[in-house]
C-alpha cells in the first residue's frame, strides 16, 4: 500500500464557498481537477488522523481488524488516486449511478465514488437495504470533508432505476449476478455497466507447499470479517498427499482462534452480521454434516458460527461449491494436477472465475488458472487487493464489462473501463 500520495501542488486551501463543486467548476478544468483532488486529500487525511468515528461506525457490521484493515486500504487506494487517474486518462463522464454493496462499505465508497469523482460530474449512490443506515452516516461524515457532487439516494431500487440508472452515463453495479442480469437488459447501448461479483477463488496446496503457511494464509483470507468477504476462498483443494497434515495444521490454528464482539481489537471472529449468510451456512453445513471434522457449532440467539472444517470428496465439472459469506472451510482432496486443473476451467468454475491461489509447486495448473483468474502463488488474495489496479477474472458471474452492445468478461477498474470502453472518453 503506498503511504506518500501524489497530491499536486496548491497554492492555498480553496475557500469554503468555493468547496462546493458547483461554484468551483466555473473556472479551467485544471482548477476543478485541483479542487476534487483537494477534496480527496481532507477525506484522506481525515481517516488517517482522526478515523475513529469510521471505525466505531464500521465496527457495526465488521469486525475490528476488519474495519481496521478497510481504513487503510481506502487511505492507500486514495493515496493513488491521482496515479491512477493519470495512468488511464479517463475522459469526462456527465453522471455516474452506483448500487453499492453490503460489506466493505468505506472501501467500496472510495472506490467507485470518491476515485470517479476526479473525473465524473454527478454521481449518485443507493446503499444497500442492509447497510443503509450505516451506509448514511457513513456518507455524513465523508460528505462534510469532501464536499463533492456525491448524492445518497434514498429510492426503491425500481425508482433509483428509472431516476438515476436510465440516464447515467455509467453504471456500476456488486452484488448477484441475476440481478445485475435485470439491470443491464433495460439499459442503452452507449451505457457502460460494470458489474463486480464474486467468484469461487479456490485456493490449491499442491506438492512442495509449506503446508503450515498455507493453513496460517487460508485462516486470514477466509476468517477475514468472520468469513464476510468476497474474496474467501469457497473451496480449498489438497493434494492427496497433503490432505491429512493441512487439514491437521489448519483444525490446530483454528483451534486458538478468539471469539468476541466487533468491537474487541483481540478477537478473532465474531457473529454473523448477515442472516441470509447465516442460513446458508448452516443448510450446508446440516447437508454435510459427515464430512464435518471440526467446529460446526451454531448459536442461531447470538449468531455464533465457529469456524469450521468440511472435508468432501474430489470436486468434478458437476460439483456445485456455494459461495459462503462465513467462516467455513470446504475441503476437497485431488490427486491428478492436470485433471484438477480441467476441473477449475470449466463449467461453472468458468463462469464464477474471479481469482485463485496456488500453494507448491504446480506451474502448470498456475498458467491454466492465470488464463481464466488472478493468480497469487503461495500467498492470498488479500496480498496483491490494490484499489487502484484492475481486479477479477474472466468469470461473466464473477465481473464483466458492457457498452450496451458487447460484453467483456476481464478484471475491472472504472477509470481504465471508462477510458476504454466509453466511446470517445479516452483523453
Amino acid at each position: 500500500m503506498s503511504s506518500a500520495p501524489a497530491w499536486p501542488t496548491v497554492a492555498a486551501e480553496p475557500k469554503e464557498d468555493d468547496r462546493t463543486e458547483g461554484r468551483g467548476e466555473g473556472g479551467a478544468e485544471g482548477s476543478s481537477e485541483r479542487l476534487r483532488a483537494a477534496a480527496l486529500r481532507r477525506v484522506r487525511d481525515f481517516l488517517a488522523a482522526d478515523g475513529g468515528a469510521v471505525h466505531e461506525l464500521l465496527c457495526e457490521i465488521s469486525t475490528h481488524r476488519a474495519a481496521r484493515y478497510e481504513i487503510e486500504s481506502t487511505i492507500a487506494t486514495l493515496d493513488g488516486a491521482l496515479d491512477e487517474v493519470a495512468a488511464h486518462r479517463p475522459g469526462r463522464v456527465p453522471r455516474l449511478a452506483a448500487f453499492m454493496p453490503s460489506n466493505v462499505i468505506l472501501y467500496s465508497y472510495a472506490l467507485y465514488l470518491l476515485v470517479p469523482a476526479l473525473y465524473t460530474d454527478e454521481l449518485v449512490f443507493r446503499p444497500s437495504s442492509r447497510v443503509k443506515d450505516q451506509m448514511r452516516r457513513l456518507h455524513g461524515l465523508l460528505a462534510e470533508r469532501h464536499r463533492l457532487p456525491i448524492t445518497l439516494s434514498g429510492a426503491s431500487q425500481r425508482e433509483f432505476l428509472r431516476e438515476e440508472v436510465l440516464p447515467a452515463d455509467v453504471v456500476v453495479f456488486t452484488g448477484a449476478y441475476r440481478n445485475a442480469e435485470q439491470i443491464r437488459g433495460q439499459l442503452s447501448p452507449g451505457q457502460l455497466f460494470l458489474f463486480l461479483g464474486s467468484g469461487v477463488n479456490p485456493f490449491v496446496v499442491a506438492p512442495g507447499a509449506d503446508v503450515a503457511q498455507a493453513a496460517r494464509d487460508a485462516i486470514a483470507v477466509r476468517v477475514l470479517n468472520t468469513g464476510q468477504d468476497c474474496l474467501g476462498p469457497d473451496l480449498f483443494t489438497v493434494h492427496e498427499s497433503l490432505l491429512g497434515p493441512f487439514v491437521d495444521a489448519l483444525v490446530g490454528e483454528l483451534k486458538g482462534l478468539r471469539y468476541g464482539p466487533y468491537s474487541d481489537p483481540d478477537a478473532d471472529f465474531g457473529p454473523i452480521f448477515y442472516e441470509d449468510a447465516l442460513e446458508e451456512a448452516t443448510q450446508f453445513l446440516a447437508r454435510n454434516r459427515a464430512g464435518i471434522v471440526h467446529g460446526g457449532h451454531v448459536d442461531f440467539r447470538t449468531r455464533r458460527l465457529d469456524p469450521t472444517v468440511v472435508v468432501g470428496e474430489e470436486v468434478s465439472p458437476r460439483t456445485h461449491v456455494p459461495e459462503f459469506f462465513a467462516p467455513i472451510f470446504n475441503v476437497a482432496g485431488y490427486r491428478d494436477q492436470d485433471a484438477l486443473a480441467a476441473t477449475l476451467t470449466t463449467g461453472m468454475f468458468t463462469e464464477r472465475a474471479l481469482g485463485s491461489s496456488v500453494y507448491g509447486d504446480a506451474p502448470e495448473l498456475v498458467a491454466a488458472l492465470r488464463r481464466r483468474t488472478t493468480v497469487t502463488v503461495d500467498t492470498t488474495l488479500l496480498s496483491i487487493d490494490n484499489g487502484n489496479a484492475p481486479f477479477g477474472g474472466y468469470g461473466r458471474m464473477a465481473n464483466y464489462i458492457s457498452d450496451g452492445q458487447e460484453l467483456r468478461a476481464e478484471p475491472v477498474l472504472i477509470s481504465q473501463a471508462v477510458a476504454a470502453h466509453r466511446p470517445g472518453a479516452a483523453r
